[in-house]
């Protein structure tokens, strides 16, 4: 694992931050229990990567992310149950792990008072036209240093 702030010399933890995306939630998120599905929670992580990724990312400057990136793997705690309510959920997610070819997002799925879900994506830079893995570029890797707060 790369550290960001032992490879620049400079705290990071000073300058890290959170993407923050407000999600809407749908009646039809709910199954038969009554609370959002399980599945459903992993199409909002989703969009809360992607306008990380792409919308905040463009804005950013930087475009690199949409060559290709594949989720390796996800992982999720269901803390407390959502239901549907006509505010949005909160995910706020960031950077625990950045490596040559692949990065780790962590993600709250929240409110200002409750946390539903705690969750990690590990994602690997893709090469659409060769399909085949590659290595995270400098410009990706600067955009995720931002975001980088060590897991623990």
């Amino acid at each position: 694992m790369t550290d960001p702030a032992a490879a620049n010399g400079a705290s990071v933890a000073a300058q890290a931050r959170r993407h923050i995306f407000l999600c809407p939630l749908r009646w039809a998120d709910m199954d038969s229990f009554g609370h959002v599905n399980n599945v459903v929670f992993l199409r909002y992580l989703e969009q809360a990567r992607v306008d990380w990724m792409f919308t905040t990312a463009k804005e950013a400057g930087v475009e690199q992310f949409s060559l290709g990136t594949v989720v390796a793997r996800h992982e999720i705690d269901y803390k407390r149950p959502l239901v549907y309510r006509p505010e949005p959920v909160r995910i706020e997610s960031w950077v625990t792990k950045i490596s040559v070819a692949s990065f780790i997002v962590a993600y709250e799925v929240r409110d200002d008072n409750e946390v539903f879900a705690t969750a990690s994506t590990t994602l690997v830079p893709y090469n659409l036209a060769d399909a085949c893995p590659r290595r995270v570029t400098p410009e990706e890797r600067g955009y995720l240093e931002l975001y980088y707060t060590a897991a623990g």
